[in-house]
């Protein structure tokens, strides 16, 4: 039987139920937090799985609970952080009251779930850590017209390279996914003319990830990965 056990943040999200289920198969443990007030349905049922409802842009409530997956489970060995939003908006538009909202929503959320589990993989000697970056946060050449998403999601490559660097030496990794349009009901829905087949599915990302979770690959320290052509 599987012990190991996988924090996923937004899991009610298309690709956080990916997650979910994929390391639900796999045995895991697994603690999917839901957003307050969260309007997306999210039931999958597993004895194997709670569902917390935490507020990520608190501090305090990302600390407690760590603290309680840690004393219930006594590790974490995964945590994959999918919360997020994206916004669009050019210089002439977008505000320091907009980069600030696009922080909390993608680099607050990440950061106070990312530390204590971070600093609780690093007591334990192990774990993989993945955030969700995104191509305008990557390359500013694709970040055009989305100037406060794409700053709050350049802190994402920053965080895990710093994160890197001070668990070298250690079994604890942060990667960063990159992924193309993902292939979900919404964005078929606001881009019905787009090629579907070109797009990634939330489950490929899911299996990348836990590919990434596997024991053969606990030397990988590839802090980018790349889901896009």
């Amino acid at each position: 039987m599987n012990n190991k056990t996988i924090i996923i943040t937004g899991a009610s999200g298309n690709m956080g139920q990916a997650v979910v289920r994929q390391f639900l198969m796999k045995g895991y443990h697994v603690v999917g937090t839901i957003a307050p007030h969260d309007p997306v349905p999210f039931e999958i049922k597993h004895p194997q799985l709670e569902k917390p409802v935490v507020d990520l842009t608190s501090e305090e409530a990302s600390e407690q609970l760590v603290q309680r997956v840690v004393s219930k489970y006594g590790t974490i060995d995964a945590a994959v952080l999918t919360v997020g939003g994206f916004a669009m908006g050019d210089i002439a538009h977008t505000s320091t009251a907009d980069v600030l909202h696009q922080y909390r929503l993608n680099f607050e959320t990440a950061y106070n779930i990312v530390r204590p589990c971070f600093l609780q993989m690093m007591r334990q000697g192990w774990g993989r850590i993945f955030l969700v970056g995104s191509k305008p946060g990557l390359r500013a050449e694709d970040g055009n017209g989305m100037v406060a998403y794409g700053l709050a999601k350049s802190l994402i490559f920053r965080l895990a390279e710093l994160l890197n660097e001070e668990a070298r030496g250690c079994g604890v990794v942060t990667s960063v996914l990159v992924p193309g349009t993902i292939d979900t009901p919404q964005n078929r829905q606001s881009m019905p003319q787009a090629d579907f087949s070109k797009w990634i599915k939330p489950e490929t990302i899911a299996s990348v990830i836990s590919f990434y979770c596997s024991a053969p690959t606990s030397s990988i320290r590839e802090p980018v990965i790349k889901l896009y052509d």
